[in-house]
């Protein structure tokens, strides 16, 4: 039987190191995965001269540290995911991958080490995925907890899964006994039970449901809220989750209430109060929809610095080769800084007064650093806190530059073109 040849052939990438954990064999596979010719890594030292890491020193090399363990333990031994940067074949720079590995001591009949078999395997795509995953939660939470309602979700099955910091903010029950039953004690008691039965019926169809309850605040005051539940579903149609809000309707309901109270010829000023809260209500779902897939970019800046804390993929789109979370604007966008729009944002946030741009050349640096007109419309818009306080900047618009070099186009053959 050619062992060598099984080797070779094995679907697992693998790497033979001797006890001075010099390369002496790899397989088809681990050449493939680390770019490498074997002639041109074996006989050299595993991490010092074949797979050298910049960033970190030989000393602290989990990988190192992770050979030596196998070898003092004489066991296999397993490496978590770590991030090792791999020298490109051209000379070119390094490749930033996340790896898995497994370190096994191969011995003699005496005992003796022979070799050390890494079994490694590249998985940052699946890192990537899964970073890209929690980063997407971590926006979800900072735009539910910021919204005024009360969200809250829940699985396919009803049980809760999340309450947004209002919840606790307005009621004062901690959101840990939130999830363990605790927002039935919040209820209204008059109101519980229709709100439970309208919640069970929409388990039970799959459908929405819509009811009006009085919750109580932390001083211990009832105010009317609409709560609604939508369910979220699978490509198949089945659920998902089930996303909830309740919005504050108290002030308006009162209103409505005292003017039929106080005189039943005012019929149309009620009506008008409806329509009023229809509009809210609107306004409110359209608010849902934008948060869950916006056609519109966005972002959020925070601080006078202006420094990007929340990017929606729209705003990500004019700038793909660019990292924006975390940078203020004048670090990640130079030619923005040079336009004279860091000078705006400055104003935008110490007057508190809103900037709108309509069809606006701005120049945007591409991936190869050339500088592009890009028409954009656009709005600054100034973010207040609970105590009034500007605390930052909401951007949002539109890119219209193949509409406006269409309508260009069209103008220059001389057919006329309506404003848009």
């Amino acid at each position: 039987m050619d062992y060598k040849l099984i080797f070779y052939n094995t679907p697992e990438a693998m790497v033979l190191l001797d006890p001075d954990q010099k390369i002496v064999g790899a397989n088809k596979r681990y050449l493939e995965v680390t770019m490498r010719q074997l002639d041109n890594i074996l006989g050299k030292h595993f991490l010092l001269e074949a797979f050298p890491e910049p960033n970190v020193p030989f000393e602290v090399n989990p990988v190192r540290l992770s050979i030596e363990e196998a070898i003092r333990k004489r066991q296999k031994v397993y490496l978590d995911v770590i991030r090792y940067a791999i020298a490109r074949p051209d000379g070119s720079g390094y490749d930033e991958r996340y790896w898995e590995a497994s370190h096994t001591p191969i011995m003699d009949d005496q005992g003796n080490l022979l070799y050390v078999l890494q079994e490694t395997k590249d998985v940052t795509e699946r890192e990537e995925t899964k970073m890209a995953l929690q980063d997407i939660g971590q926006k979800f939470r900072f735009m539910a907890d910021s919204m005024p309602q009360l969200i809250d979700a829940d699985d396919a099955a009803g049980n809760s899964t999340y309450f947004n910091k209002q919840w606790e903010t307005y009621t004062g029950v901690p959101v840990e006994q939130l999830m363990a039953g605790g927002w039935k004690e919040t209820i209204h008691p008059q109101d519980l039970p229709g709100a439970l039965k309208s919640w069970q019926q929409s388990l039970e169809k799959g459908e929405a449901s819509q009811v009006e309850i009085r919750i109580r605040d932390k001083e211990g005051d009832y105010r009317w809220h609409l709560s609604r539940y939508l369910p979220m579903l699978h490509d198949d149609g089945t659920i998902r989750m089930w996303l909830g809000s309740c919005s504050d309707i108290h002030d308006m309901k009162k209103l409505v209430q005292e003017l039929l109270a106080s005189n039943e010829q005012m019929s149309e000023l009620a009506d008008q109060v409806q329509i009023a809260y229809r509009k809210v209500e609107n306004e409110r779902m359209t608010l849902e929809r934008l948060i869950m897939q916006s056609p519109t970019f966005f972002s959020i800046l925070r601080g006078p610095e202006h420094r990007y804390e929340l990017v929606n993929p729209k705003y990500q789109e004019l700038f793909p080769h660019i990292k924006l979370i975390g940078k203020t604007v004048a670090e990640a966008l130079p030619e923005v800084a040079d336009q004279g729009y860091i000078e705006i944002l400055d104003n935008v946030y110490q007057t508190g007064k809103t900037f709108e741009a309509k069809e606006i050349v701005v120049k945007l640096a591409n991936a190869q650093g050339k500088l592009e007109d890009n028409y954009l419309t656009f709005i600054f818009q100034p973010l207040f806190d609970e105590h009034k306080q500007i605390v930052g900047i909401l951007v949002a618009g539109f890119n219209v530059t193949d509409k406006y070099q269409m309508k260009k186009k069209l103008q220059g053959l001389g057919i006329a073109v309506d404003e848009l």
